[in-house]
C-alpha cells in the first residue's frame, strides 16, 4: 500500500520525465514529416523539370516542321515556345542552385498538385511531339508517292517512245536480210544473240521484282544451282539466266516445243514445214508480241507463250509479285495481260519463237545440248559467260559449274553453249 502511494507521489513530483519523452517523439515526427514534405517537393521539382524538357522538345520539333514547307507564323510561334521553355528551365536551375526546392520555399501550389500538373504537361508535350512526327511522316509519304507517280509516268513515256521507235525501225535488221535459199548457221547465231539480249533484260526485271517482294535472292540462287561459289557477287545473275533459258528453250528441238500439245497445225511434209516456219519467221520478226496475241486468236505463238508462261512463272512467284493469280488465270484462258512484266515476257518469248522458226527453216535438223557439271572446258563446244574466266580458261584447269545457255547442233556444225566456269578441285 505504501509502495503504491510512493509511486503516485513520484509521478506528481517528477512529471517532466513523461513530458520529455513525449517531446522527443514530437520532434522525431516533425523531422519525418519535414523530410516527407521535402521529398515530395523534390519529386514535384523533378517532374516539372522533365515536363519542361518535353515541352522544349515538342516546341523544337514544331520549329523543324515549320521549316519545310516554310511557314513564318508557325516558326514564330514555335520560337516563342522555345524561349518560354528555356526561361522555365533557367528558373528551375536557379531554384536548384539556391536550394529553393524543399517544402520551406514559397510555392504557389502544393507538391502533389505540381506533380499532377507536370505529368499532364509532359503527356501533352509527348502527344504533341507524336502528332508532329506523324504529320512529318505523312508529308514524306506523300512526297514519295508523288515521286513514284512521276517515275511511273516517266517509265510509261520511255516505253511508249521505245515502242514508237521500234515501230519506225521495224523488225530486227538481220531478219530482213535472211533469205530462204541462203540461210546458214551464222544467221542463227546472230538471232540467238538477239534473243539473249531480251533474256538478260527479262532477268534484270525479274530480279527487281524479287527485291521489291523481299525475296532472299541468295536462297533462290542456291536452290537453282546449289554449292556454287561465285568469284564475283554479280555472277549470281547467271544462275537466273540459266533457269530462264532452261525453261524457255526447253523442247526447242521439237517443231512444236513439246509432244502433241499444239502440233496439229503443222504441215506434215518436210519442205512444206520448212516453208511454213520460214513464213512464220518473217511474219513474227516485226510484230509487237502482245498486240499480235490480242489480234490473232489461237495462234501457234500464243499456244507456245501460254505453255512457257505457265511453266516458267511459278504460282508462288506470281502471288509474291502481283498479290494474286489473276495474270495466270488470264493466260490460261487465252487472255493476255497488259502488265510490264508480261510485256517483257512476251517480247522474250517472241524472239525465242522467231529463233525456233528460223532453226526449223533449215534443211538440217536442229539439236540442243547442255554441258554437265564438272565437265572440262572445251572451246569447241563452250563459251564462258564471264570474260575474266574466259581469259583464264586456257591457263587454268577450269570446269563447268552450270550451263547458262544451251548449245545447238546442225548436223556437224555446233553453236557453242555458254557456261559458267569454276576451278577444278585439286
Amino acid at each position: 500500500m505504501e509502495s503504491r502511494i510512493s509511486k503516485t507521489f513520484q509521478r506528481f513530483i517528477h512529471p517532466t520525465k513523461k513530458t520529455s519523452k513525449n517531446g522527443g517523439n514530437l520532434e522525431r515526427e516533425s523531422a519525418a514529416d519535414s523530410a516527407n514534405k521535402n521529398r515530395a517537393a523534390m519529386e514535384a521539382f523533378v517532374s516539372k523539370l522533365f515536363a519542361s524538357i518535353s515541352s522544349l522538345k515538342a516546341a523544337y520539333a514544331a520549329l523543324q516542321t515549320a521549316q519545310l514547307p516554310y511557314n513564318i507564323d508557325s516558326i514564330n510561334s514555335a520560337d516563342q515556345e522555345i524561349v518560354e521553355e528555356l526561361k522555365s528551365l533557367s528558373e528551375l536551375k536557379r531554384k536548384y542552385s539556391k536550394k529553393q526546392v524543399d517544402s520551406s520555399s514559397s510555392s504557389s501550389s502544393p507538391p502533389h498538385v505540381t506533380l499532377m500538373l507536370s505529368e499532364i504537361q509532359e503527356q501533352h508535350s509527348l502527344m504533341k511531339t507524336y502528332e508532329i512526327t506523324m504529320r512529318k511522316m505523312q508529308t514524306e509519304l506523300e512526297i514519295k508517292e508523288s515521286r513514284i507517280l512521276q517515275l511511273r509516268e516517266k517509265l510509261k513515256e520511255i516505253v511508249e517512245k521505245n515502242e514508237k521507235k521500234m515501230s519506225k525501225i521495224g523488225s530486227f535488221s538481220v531478219l530482213d536480210s535472211v533469205k530462204f535459199s541462203e540461210m546458214n548457221v551464222n544467221d542463227f547465231t546472230v538471232v540467238l544473240n538477239y534473243v539473249l539480249r531480251s533474256v538478260r533484260s527479262f532477268v534484270k526485271f525479274l530480279i527487281r521484282e524479287m527485291e521489291c517482294g523481299d525475296w532472299d535472292i541468295e536462297a533462290a540462287v542456291s536452290a537453282i544451282q546449289p554449292g556454287i561459289v561465285f568469284r564475283n557477287r554479280d555472277h549470281r545473275v547467271f544462275v537466273l539466266e540459266s533457269f530462264v533459258c532452261g525453261e524457255i528453250l526447253s523442247g526447242f528441238d521439237k517443231p512444236n516445243f513439246c509432244d502433241g500439245k499444239f502440233g496439229h497445225c503443222l504441215p506434215g511434209e518436210r519442205n512444206q514445214r520448212r516453208n511454213f516456219f520460214f513464213e512464220e519467221f518473217k511474219k513474227m520478226g516485226s510484230v509487237n508480241g502482245v498486240r499480235f496475241l490480242k489480234r490473232v486468236r489461237n495462234s501457234l505463238f500464243g499456244e507456245f507463250l501460254k505453255l512457257k508462261y505457265l511453266n516458267l512463272v511459278h504460282p508462288k512467284m506470281e502471288v509474291s509479285f502481283f498479290g494474286d493469280l489473276r495474270y495466270r488465270k488470264m493466260v490460261d484462258s487465252g487472255e493476255w495481260p497488259e502488265s510490264e512484266f508480261f510485256k517483257m515476257f512476251a517480247e522474250m518469248g517472241r524472239r525465242v519463237w522467231v529463233l525456233h522458226c528460223l532453226a526449223f527453216s533449215f534443211d538440217r535438223e536442229v539439236g540442243i545440248f547442255r554441258v554437265e557439271r564438272d565437265s572440262r572446258f572445251s572451246e569447241v563446244y563452250m563459251e564462258s559467260v564471264a570474260e575474266e574466266e574466259a581469259a583464264a580458261a586456257a591457263a587454268e584447269d577450269l570446269r563447268v559449274a552450270f550451263t547458262v545457255v544451251p548449245g545447238f547442233k546442225f548436223s556437224h556444225t555446233v553453236v557453242q553453249s555458254r557456261v559458267y566456269l569454276f576451278p577444278a578441285k585439286s
